[in-house]
């Protein structure tokens, strides 16, 4: 049930408040529309918005990790709609495999440059929580990573007040009614993801990196299916503290069960630090207005300094392939953009600058291609056209279920033959010849 508002307030929430056709009145063509990232996306506007396709040219909408099918990404309508992002999505990578999206490499750190430089947006939906008495709404789920450096720019920001978004507490998580143009009313489910049971070669991996984790750690990880077996796997540690990007399931269930209680982390102690949180309707439960937690933006929590003050810090992260000499591809698969440059870079550099930290690149050794079958992830050059996440100069710990291995001390060609180590057996030899054909060995 809302808070029940002051009498200037209510006053006020109710002049500004339209219904969702006429709130998407005030686009036009040629405009940028910011319509949200992730778990905190206005639909209930954008549909209204896709309703207007016929009436729009060239609107461009910029968001980030869109998961719902919708109008203006399904590129029916090319003439309308494009999309630009910074972290792309299923929807994204649909306009863009159609010709109608761009994607800009920026670090979640500089996430504040595309929203105020790249694509600055001159009307922001925004999906906030209900008020609190003093006409204050939460950015929510996601909201709190970006949205402050959105509003700086927008000259019309159109509220979408939805029961089901989380208030959460932290720095720069609060909208005010008096910020906003519009106001619509529409309560939505917020977009999640499942988590699903590993596999024996994920449980492997985990295994790896879970012996590598002492008590006390402070640890980020990533989505995906070896960070969920990696944070499930966590169980049997103490006093872990988390510093993450992303809020995941498996963090809430280390923090209920009292594994994961910040009581040793450096910075923030006592509050796990993250900037978005993607799960299910429990997690967003979970997260809404619990003490424990603090949301910050990106270019907080994925600050190199203050990532490298949590004493012990453990990042994780993953890759799609990585060559020889140590260079990880994780966000593009031959020229074709997947997901984004995001934060892995940010959390490879600070855990390593961390007092006791160590960085993981972890990935499964190798994965059945539609076309070519039993392919390996370990390669021996990366593929033509592919864009490199993270250089090798980067790079500490490399993880497969065949191992894990420290490459930072080594020479280029003991660092080749430590790969070759990783991979699956099927491809050793290959990789072996292929390695001296090239000069690695």
């Amino acid at each position: 049930m809302m808070t029940e508002l002051k009498p200037e307030l209510a006053l006020e929430f109710k002049q500004k408040t339209v219904t969702p056709d006429e709130a998407v009145k005030v686009i036009n063509s040629g405009d940028t529309v910011y319509i949200g990232t992730c778990s905190s996306v206005a639909h209930v506007l954008c549909e209204a918005l896709g309703e207007r396709s016929d009436e729009l040219e060239n609107v461009r909408i910029t968001g980030a990790l869109i998961q719902r099918p919708m109008g203006i990404y399904s590129g029916n309508d090319p003439k309308a709609f494009k999309a630009i992002s910074f972290f792309m999505g299923p929807q994204e990578r649909n306009m863009y495999t159609k010709g109608l999206g761009e994607y800009t490499s920026i670090h979640l750190s500089q996430v504040d440059i595309f929203c105020k430089e790249t694509a600055p947006a001159r009307v922001a939906f925004m999906e906030v929580s209900e008020p609190d008495e003093d006409g204050y709404m939460s950015y929510g789920a996601t909201g709190v990573a970006l949205h402050k450096y959105v509003d700086e720019k927008a000259e019309i920001i159109i509220l979408q007040v939805n029961k089901n978004v989380p208030s959460v507490y932290g720095e720069d998580n609060k909208i005010h009614i008096s910020q906003a143009n519009m106001v619509v009313f529409a309560d939505d489910e917020l977009s999640g993801i499942d988590d699903l049971p590993p596999d024996d070669s994920v449980k492997k991996v985990s295994d790896f990196l879970i012996e590598q984790i002492p008590d006390g750690a402070c640890i980020q990880l990533g989505l995906g299916g070896i960070s969920n077996a990696v944070g499930y796997g966590l169980m049997n540690k103490t006093d872990l503290g988390a510093h993450t990007e992303v809020m995941s399931e498996s963090f809430m269930h280390l923090m209920e069960a009292g594994v994961m209680n910040n009581s040793r982390k450096t910075y923030m102690p006592g509050k796990t630090v993250a900037s978005f949180t993607f799960g299910s309707k429990k997690l967003y439960e979970f997260i809404d207005h619990n003490e424990n937690m603090y949301y910050a933006p990106f270019p907080v929590v994925n600050d190199v300094r203050n990532i490298a003050k949590n004493d012990n810090m453990i990042s994780i992260n993953t890759a799609l392939a990585i060559d020889l000499t140590g260079q990880v591809c994780a966000d593009n698969i031959a020229g074709r953009q997947y997901s984004g440059v995001g934060g892995q870079i940010d959390f490879v550099r600070g855990s390593q600058l961390s007092k006791g930290g160590k960085s993981f690149i972890a990935i499964n050794s190798s994965y059945n291609d539609k076309k070519k079958g039993l392919t390996s992830k370990i390669v021996p050059r990366l593929p033509e056209l592919a864009n490199v996440t993270t250089p090798r100069s980067e790079v500490q710990y490399v993880v497969t279920e065949h191992g894990c291995i420290n490459l930072k001390p080594l020479t280029n060609k003991a660092r080749t033959l430590a790969l070759i180590e990783l991979a699956a057996p099927e491809f050793r030899a290959e990789l072996t010849e292929e390695a001296k054909r090239i000069g690695l060995l």
